[in-house]
Formats: structure tokens, C-alpha cells, sequence
């Protein structure tokens, strides 16, 4: 089985039930969206929010597939900057605990947290502090880090640092890596349309995208979105909600359905969806296998609250993967 490493923004989730939107007028924060703020306020959220029922999981998008990967028993890896504190401890346990080896580099900054408060009826709205998640640098990666990995997996996001993406993506390509990258937000799209059409064109084997983002990137609809991505790249995968997703490698062309689920928080739908299909694809099975593990993930990880499923339903998963693996 190939082996992945994944590279991004390493954050601690903090998941808060709130009883009313009243905490959310009460802190200027509008309901369902994501808003970025300083160490201060984020302190005076957490203070403010103390008596609600809470609990912690290490995220951030990349570090959230590297965790789906290895709950299915992939072999991984993950490099990320977090402080040198009990919440960058937390991080790093979480992830360990999970079977991800880590490389992570200690800064005096405090440790990105997401303050995530979920509403009466499970809408989610965050409140980020990103910390030292964001002071990775290029000269931080060591090549031997990328040893032994045959797939290294990048979230959108750090293209705000055009250096280390691409000194990433050299070091990958030296060691004869594969490249993965999700384009993570149509807004940063957006922003660094030009460098991101450059790191793909030159480094990138597989890209994904939601629709958003694959119309931020191409100015077209999905499925001529896939079309153009698909030239710039081995793989194109297109998430689009409710109706699936889209995959293209050369001339062939799948489209994959999803599974009946109950929604109740689309929290690490993508990130999950980007497990699964690396899963498939680190075993060698089709693309439409692939593209089915990665809605198989995704389908059970909006049935709860947060981007962590408990053992039972790993197990459940792992019984549904085998036997498409044994079939196949």
C-alpha cells in the first residue's frame, strides 16, 4: 500500500454547543460564517463560552484527511506548525493517537485553535485564531521528512506561502512522490488564481475542488470545469454536494453518487471525501472505486457533529470497504 504525507494549517477544533444565537450577537459574530480573529478575542470567546457542553479534536483540512487515512489503516504522515503548548500537545497526541507520524515544528506563538459554536439546529459558525499554524515555513520541511511516502496531499490554503508550497513540491518530486491538492476555498482562489494555475501546471497530479471552487479556477460549470482542470493535471475530481462528484483521468470520465445519510453538519465532508478516494487510490482500485470510498466517507461523516467518527463507525466503514475491496 502506498504510503501519504499530507502538509497544512494544524488547528484544534473547538466544537461548542451553544444554547441561542444570543452568544453569537453577543461576540459580533455572524451566524454560519468564518471569521478570522486575533489571540485576544479568541480568548474572550473561549472564557465566554465555558459552560457549554465542548470537546477538542486536532483539524484543519489536510490534517483532517491525514487522520481519515489513517483510521483506515494508511500509512501516514503530517507536517504542521503549532505552539509550544498544552493545545499544540493535544494536536500532536490526537494525531499520534490515530497512527499519523508527525512533524511539527514548535513555535513561541500559541497553537491555531477554530472555535466552532453550533446552534439550535446544528448550523455551524467559527470563530479562527490560526496562530502558529500559519508560521510554517519552507526552510522548516526536510527532505527527510518525504522519504518513504509515496503521496503527498497539500490543502489550498497554504498557497498563501507560494515558497514553501512549491519548495514542498519539490521536495516531493525528488523523492517520486505523486501530488495531491485541494483548492480548499473559492475566495483563495480567487486571491491567488495566477500562482495556483502555476504550482498545478508544474508539480500537480491530482486536484480537487468543489464546485465553487472549480468555477473560481475556470469560470465554467462542473462538468466543463472538470474538462479544463483535467488539462492541467492526471486527475480531476469535482466534489459537487448532493449529486456527487466528478472524476476525470485522460479520456475516462465517472460520475459517483452518494449514499442516503441524515445530514447534521457537513464539517470535513471534503476532507473525508479526499480520504477515502486516497485510500482507493494508495490500493491500486479503479477510479470509480475510488471516487464510491470517498462518498462512503463523506456520506458518514455529515452524520455527526464535526470532522471525528467514533470507533463503531470506522468499523462499520472498514466492513463496508472491505467488501467493495474484496469484490473488486
Amino acid at each position: 500500500m502506498m504510503r501519504i504525507l499530507g502538509i497544512g494549517n494544524a488547528l484544534v477544533d473547538v466544537m461548542t454547543l451553544i444554547d441561542s444565537d444570543n452568544i453569537l450577537k453577543k461576540f459580533s459574530l455572524p451566524k454560519g460564517s468564518m471569521q478570522l480573529v486575533d489571540e485576544k478575542i479568541s480568548a474572550i470567546i473561549k472564557a465566554g463560552t465555558v459552560d457549554f457542553k465542548r470537546n477538542m479534536v486536532s483539524g484543519g483540512s489536510a490534517a483532517n484527511t491525514i487522520h481519515g487515512l489513517a483510521m483506515l489503516g494508511a500509512g501516514t504522515g503530517f507536517i504542521g506548525s503549532i505552539g509550544n503548548d498544552d493545545t499544540g500537545s493535544f494536536f500532536e497526541n490526537d494525531m499520534k493517537k490515530a497512527g499519523v507520524q508527525t512533524y511539527l515544528s514548535r513555535r513561541k506563538s500559541v497553537t491555531g485553535t477554530a472555535v466552532a459554536l453550533i446552534s439550535p439546529g446544528s448550523e455551524r459558525t467559527f470563530a479562527t485564531h490560526l496562530g502558529a499554524a500559519v508560521e510554517l515555513e519552507a526552510k522548516d520541511l526536510d527532505e527527510a521528512y518525504f522519504r518513504n511516502y509515496s503521496i503527498l496531499y497539500m490543502e489550498g490554503y497554504l498557497i498563501l506561502n507560494k515558497e514553501l508550497v512549491e519548495t514542498a513540491c519539490i521536495l516531493a518530486k525528488k523523492n517520486n512522490m505523486k501530488i495531491a491538492l485541494d483548492l480548499a476555498s473559492y475566495n483563495v482562489v480567487d486571491a491567488k488564481l495566477n500562482d495556483f494555475r502555476e504550482i498545478i501546471s508544474k508539480y500537480i497530479d491530482i486536484v480537487f475542488a468543489n464546485e465553487e471552487e472549480a468555477k473560481s479556477f475556470t469560470g465554467l460549470d462542473p462538468l466543463k470545469a472538470l474538462n479544463s482542470i483535467a488539462e492541467f493535471c492526471e486527475i480531476a475530481v469535482i466534489k459537487v454536494g448532493k449529486e456527487g462528484s466528478l472524476i476525470k483521468r485522460g479520456e475516462e470520465v465517472i460520475k459517483i453518487g452518494t449514499i442516503p445519510v441524515e445530514c447534521v453538519d457537513t464539517t470535513g465532508a471534503g476532507d473525508l471525501y479526499a480520504s477515502g478516494f486516497l485510500y482507493g487510490l494508495s490500493q491500486g482500485l479503479s477510479l470509480e472505486a475510488c471516487g464510491m470510498f470517498g462518498s462512503v466517507l463523506a456520506g458518514h461523516v455529515i452524520e455527526i457533529v464535526g470532522a471525528r467518527m467514533d470507533e463503531t463507525r470506522w468499523k462499520k466503514i472498514m466492513k463496508m470497504l472491505k467488501e467493495s475491496i474484496d469484490k473488486n
